[in-house]
C-alpha cells in the first residue's frame, strides 16, 4: 500500500475495482478495457500478490508471464510494476528486441517471479533453453488484439501452450477481434468477462475535431502552429520518413520534438520517450506501432497527417489523451484528397465534425494550441541530443531494475533480418523455427460463465 500511495493512488479505478476479486479468486479473465483505463495494475496487483507466495524465485522458471506487443510497452509495465515488486521482495524483468539478450539470459538464470516480455524475443529465449515455461502459474496478455494485429497471433498461441493447461489467464483487450476470440476459446476456459467501456467508446472529456489543409506544405505549417503551444502533443503519422521530416521542421521552428519509430535504434527510442515523458520535447512525432507503447499523462493535444486506417486505429490513438478526466483535443488534419476518407471515419466513430478548411491563425487553432510556449533555439535542442546519446552511451544503454534490482542494458540481440526472422512492427516475426518438446495444448474454453460490467473509466 505504501508503494501505491508513493504514485498518489489511494483508490482504484472502475477496471480495477471489477476485476481484482476475480483475479484473486484464480478465475480466468477477458477484460475489455482501453489504453489508460489502469488495466496495468489490474492485472498486476493480484498476479504480483499470488507469485509473492510461491517462494524463491527459481533458475530460468518463472512463475508469470506478461505477454505485450512492443517493446515500449513492455518497459512501461516493467516500470509501472517494478516499485510494488520491490515491495514484496520478488524478482522481475523485462525481455524484448533491439537490447542485450546476453543480460536478459543472465538474469533468467539467476531467476525471476515475473517476465514481461514481448513475442518475439521471448521465443528467442525459450528456443535458447534460458527460459521454461512449465511452472508458469499465471499469464497475462495485455493488448491482445494489438498483438494479433501485429501477427503475432501463431507465436501466442505456440508459448502459451507452452504453459500448463490449467494456470490461470488473464487477457485484455480494447477490442474482442475474430483472432482474439481464438485465443479466448483455446486458452481461457470459462473465463469472467470484465467489460469497462464499449468497444467503440468516446471519453467524455476529449474533443474531436477535423481541420483541411489546401495541400500537404500548408498542412505541416498547420501543425506547426498547432505544435507551439505550451502544452504536450503526440503527433501521428504515416511513415518513419514522415515522422523524421515533421519533428525536424518542427525542430527548426523552435518547438522541441522528436520522432519515434520502428526504424530507430532501441536506445534512440527510449531516449526520444524519457525527452518527452520528462518535458524537453514538447512533441513526440510518432507512427502507430511504435506509439503503441506510449503512457504518458499529460497529453494536451493529438494530431492526426491524414486519416488512419481505420476507426479502432483512430480511437487508439485518441485514447492518448483526457487521460484521468483531464480535458484534451484530438485533431484530424486533411487534404482535400482524403476527404471523402476522413469523413467515412469520422461517421464510424460517431463524430458528427466534418473537415474544415483551417489556416494557421484561424481563431480554432489559437484555441488548440492554448497558451504559446517560447521558441527553443534549434541548436539548443541539438545539443540535449547529443547530450542524451552521451549518457545513455555512458550507462552501457538504458538500465532499467526491474525489481529486486536486476538489470537490462541495451544493445543488438543479433536477430536476422528477413525470411523467418524479419522484423515486424520493430519486433522479430515470432513464429517458432520448430516446434519445441513439451508443449501442452490450452484447454477448449466452455464458454463465458460470468459478466462483470464496470462504471466507464476516467481515461487515464
Amino acid at each position: 500500500m505504501a508503494a501505491l500511495a508513493d504514485r498518489g493512488i489511494h483508490g482504484p479505478f472502475p477496471v480495477q475495482a471489477a476485476t481484482l476479486p476475480d483475479v484473486l479468486a484464480g478465475e480466468n479473465v477477458l477484460g475489455r478495457a482501453r489504453t489508460g483505463s489502469g488495466k496495468t495494475l489490474a492485472f498486476g496487483l493480484p498476479l504480483l500478490a499470488r507469485l509473492a507466495a510461491t517462494g524463491p524465485a527459481r533458475p530460468r522458471q518463472p512463475r508469470g508471464l506478461i505477454l505485450v506487443p512492443t517493446r515500449e510497452l513492455a518497459q512501461q509495465v516493467n516500470d509501472v510494476l517494478a516499485p510494488l515488486t520491490r515491495a514484496l521482495g520478488l524478482w522481475m524483468t523485462p525481455v524484448y528486441g533491439g537490447t542485450s539478450i546476453s543480460r536478459q539470459i543472465s538474469a533468467l538464470r539467476r531467476g525471476v517471479h515475473l517476465v514481461v516480455a514481448t513475442p518475439g524475443r521471448l521465443t528467442d529465449l525459450v528456443e535458447r533453453d534460458a527460459c521454461l515455461l512449465d511452472e508458469i502459474e499465471i499469464t497475462v496478455l495485455d493488448e491482445a488484439d494489438f498483438m494479433c494485429d501485429l501477427g503475432f497471433l501463431p507465436a501466442v498461441k505456440a508459448l502459451l501452450d507452452m504453459t500448463p493447461a490449467e494456470s490461470q489467464r488473464l487477457l485484455f483487450s480494447a477490442t474482442l477481434d475474430r483472432e482474439v476470440e481464438v485465443l479466448v476459446r483455446g486458452y481461457l476456459p470459462e473465463p469472467v468477462l470484465v467489460a469497462v467501456d464499449p468497444e467503440v467508446s468516446q471519453v467524455s472529456t476529449l474533443a474531436r475535431h477535423a481541420l483541411e489543409s489546401v495541400d500537404r506544405m500548408a498542412q505541416l505549417r498547420l501543425v506547426t502552429a498547432l505544435a507551439a503551444g505550451a502544452g504536450r502533443t503526440l503527433v501521428f503519422v504515416r511513415t518513419q520518413r514522415d515522422a523524421d521530416r515533421v519533428a525536424q521542421t518542427l525542430t527548426e521552428a523552435g518547438v522541441p520534438a522528436e520522432p519515434l519509430h520502428g526504424g530507430m535504434p532501441q536506445g534512440a527510442r527510449t531516449r526520444a520517450l524519457a525527452g518527452f515523458t520528462d518535458g524537453f520535447y514538447r512533441v513526440l512525432v510518432a507512427t502507430d506501432v511504435a506509439a503503441r507503447g506510449i503512457h504518458v499523462d499529460g497529453i494536451s493535444l493529438v494530431l492526426h497527417l491524414g486519416p488512419p486506417e481505420d476507426a479502432k486505429t483512430y480511437q487508439h490513438r485518441g485514447g492518448r489523451t483526457a487521460r484521468a478526466g483531464a480535458d484534451g483535443a484530438d485533431v484530424l488534419i486533411t487534404v482535400p484528397a482524403e476527404r471523402g476518407k476522413a469523413r467515412s471515419l469520422l461517421r464510424a466513430v460517431g463524430v458528427p465534425a466534418q473537415p474544415v478548411p483551417t489556416l494557421p491563425d484561424d481563431p480554432i487553432v489559437t484555441e488548440l494550441a492554448g497558451p504559446p510556449a517560447p521558441p527553443v533555439d534549434p541548436a539548443t535542442i541539438q545539443a540535449r541530443r547529443r547530450e542524451s546519446r552521451r549518457d545513455s552511451g555512458r550507462r552501457d544503454g538504458p538500465r532499467r531494475d526491474g525489481g529486486g534490482g536486476r538489470r537490462e542494458g541495451s544493445g543488438r540481440d543479433g536477430a536476422r533480418r528477413g525470411g523467418p526472422g524479419a522484423r515486424v512492427g520493430g519486433e522479430r516475426d515470432a513464429t517458432p523455427r520448430h516446434r519445441l518438446d513439451g508443449h501442452r495444448p490450452g484447454r477448449p474454453a466452455r464458454g463465458l460463465t460470468t459478466t462483470r460490467t464496470a462504471a466507464p473509466a476516467p481515461g487515464i
